[in-house]
């Protein structure tokens, strides 16, 4: 079975640096898409980057320029890396894996890690 399982979450103070990691198990998504979704306290989760099959990376507006999606198919995992991370990012950070290349829908992303919670402080 499929497991992807997040790590790095926790406390940092803004304009710090973080990186979270998410190794999945049970199957190869190097021709897949993995990205990384977020849930803000009260607020429904939504998309913060992802990286391609093909290799493209997209990433939302309000964290282009600040965070940076890559991944190691050797290691079947995918990091974000917060480089200067704001009080309003703080949130449950979920990885998510599909095997199609781009995805358009998080439906299409078909297996979820269990999320891991990011805390910014002013």
């Amino acid at each position: 079975q499929v497991q992807l399982v997040e790590s790095g979450g926790g406390l940092v103070q803004a304009g710090g640096s973080l990186r979270l990691a998410c190794t999945a198990s049970g199957r190869s998504f190097s021709n897949g898409a993995m990205g990384w979704f977020r849930a803000s306290p009260g607020k429904e989760r939504t998309f913060v980057a992802t990286t391609s099959g093909e290799g493209r990376k997209y990433y939302a507006d309000f964290v282009q320029g600040r965070f940076t999606i890559y991944r190691d198919n050797t290691k079947n995992t995918v990091y974000l890396e917060a480089k200067s991370p704001k009080p309003e990012d703080t949130a449950v950070y979920y990885c998510a894996a599909a095997a199609e290349p781009m995805p358009s829908t998080q439906r299409a992303y078909t297996y979820w890690g269990q999320g891991t919670q990011v805390t910014v402080s002013p």
